[in-house]
């Protein structure tokens, strides 16, 4: 009886060490998954106009320093970037005149003039 119970032992053994190098493989996967997944939260929106509108008044808003990155240090704003950026979204209201619906017309019209009112607020100081 005591020889049944040292193989019992012994296969416990096996299936915990086979237990662990599968939690190790397991691991190692999720940390290989994780870096090719860094910034992701989920699936990429819709590519639509308003989507379009909201990269570019983003990326003008960090330029002004109206936005950053949690944990960041507050950068002074970069008010070339910034007005590249205005202007890009300007010259796409000029060109997508007419093009519209309703909605992404009073989208970009209230983008840009929120866009505009913080740069000449920053542009003062």
């Amino acid at each position: 009886m005591a020889e049944n119970q040292d193989k019992k032992l012994i296969i416990d053994d096996d299936w915990k060490k086979e237990a662990q190098k599968e939690k190790e493989v397991l691991a190692e996967k999720e940390k290989t998954e994780d870096k090719e997944h860094v910034g992701r939260q989920g699936p990429l929106p819709e590519a639509d106009f308003p989507t379009l509108v909201s990269m570019l008044a983003t990326q003008a808003f960090f330029a002004l320093g109206l936005l950053r990155l949690k944990g960041e240090p507050q950068t002074a704003p970069d008010l070339e970037a910034a007005k590249y950026n205005i202007d890009v979204l300007a010259m796409l209201e000029q060109k997508t005149k007419g093009n519209l619906q309703p909605e992404e017309t009073k989208l970009l019209e209230d983008t840009l003039h929120n866009l505009r009112m913080a740069f000449v607020q920053l542009s003062k100081k």
